[in-house]
């Protein structure tokens, strides 16, 4: 699965009293399937999916993914601190449909997360999960930074596919890259080498009124490192047309005010909490880096960095969901422990989010 691109990891909006609103919910995700993001992160961080319950969890997977667009990658958030517990919320997502899992590290024995424990738990959920899994560093929450040697021996692994690392640390994400460049897997890709995902075949499918196509083989869509043409190769469903990418382990990043730097380190794209925000403007550094125009990638990067620090790095998920509550999305309230801003903050997100497209 081809992960390029920016990825909002959308919030979970919330009722007053706290019940899940569900209705905002596809708004938002119908809003965002409108936007120039290659895609969707639903049960991030962001999505406060360690605040939900297991109902909750499912309930906001099943609709985010009924209300996103065929041509938007999803990814699943479905990191549990057991492998099993991982594994049976990952199971559920392959089911809905999702294309890929993002898997946090484990991390709440943290004396015990030595390199043999993080080795065992992603190779273990790697080999039984039914979707192409991306690891998620977060030390910023979870007090665990998962080494760039120990992603390195990971991305070995066909079924682990990439990374997202929110550390914020571009030598980290340069070491990553250079350290996995070896791996090349095929991936199915459009032909302007945009993500493939079985929903946009199935649409694809249904679109030509019985003209033809045929089913995929898994290994065409999640980036398995088989050779062998007949296994891989899509053939033309309705009016979409199909080829053929090397990907190699793909590392997104996690902090906007760093991405045009991540970019150039060897990152390939992403998954931005900023981007719920704002994800227009997230998208405008990406465009311009990859079209070659370092300069233009600067002056947006400028445009947000400050803004993103703040309402992302310092404020945490109620300042992202003001934020969106400000840039015409529904963003609401968080849970308890997270506490709403003060009118004296809200006037400052206002003036850090006056310049910042949507």
């Amino acid at each position: 699965m081809l992960l390029h691109g920016i990825f909002p990891p959308i919030t979970t909006p919330l009722y007053p009293g706290g019940n899940v609103y569900f209705k905002k919910l596809e708004s938002n995700v119908e809003r965002y399937s409108r936007t120039p993001c290659a895609g969707i992160v639903v049960l991030g961080s962001t999505g406060e999916a360690i605040l939900l319950s297991d109902q909750e969890r499912r309930d906001v997977l099943r609709l985010a993914l009924e209300a996103s667009a065929p041509n938007k990658a999803l990814i699943a958030g479905t990191g549990s601190e057991s492998a099993h517990e991982t594994l049976k919320l990952t199971e559920y997502a392959a089911e809905l449909g999702y294309d890929v899992a993002m898997v946090r590290t484990p991390h709440y024995y943290k004396k015990q997360m030595q390199p043999a424990n993080i080795l065992a738990f992603y190779r273990m959920v790697a080999d039984r999960s039914p979707l192409p899994v991306i690891i998620y560093n977060f030390p910023q929450a979870t007090g665990y930074d998962v080494p760039a040697e120990l992603v390195i021996e990971l991305a070995e692994h066909p079924n682990l596919i990439g990374i997202k690392e929110s550390s914020g640390d571009v030598e980290k994400v340069r070491r990553m890259v250079e350290g996995t460049r070896h791996i090349q897997r095929k991936a199915t890709v459009t032909e302007a080498f945009e993500a493939v995902t079985p929903r946009m075949l199935a649409a694809a499918t249904t679109a030509s009124n019985g003209e033809g196509g045929e089913l995929v083989q898994v290994a065409g869509l999640t980036g398995s490192s088989s050779s062998k043409p007949s296994s891989s190769a899509v053939t033309v469903v309705g009016k979409m047309k199909t080829r053929q990418k090397e990907v190699g382990f793909q590392v997104l990043v996690g902090a906007a005010q760093k991405l045009h730097r991540s970019l150039d380190a060897g990152a390939v794209g992403a998954i931005l909490a900023f981007a719920c925000v704002a994800p227009t403007s997230c998208y405008e550094i990406y465009a311009a880096w990859k079209e070659g125009d370092a300069e233009l990638a600067c002056l947006k990067q400028e445009r947000i960095s400050r803004a993103a620090q703040r309402v992302v790095g310092e404020l945490g998920i109620p300042g992202i969901k003001y934020g969106m509550d400000f840039n015409g999305y529904f963003g609401g309230t968080a849970r308890l422990p997270l506490l709403p801003l003060t009118g004296e903050v809200k006037s400052e997100v206002e003036r850090l989010l006056a310049d910042v497209r949507n």
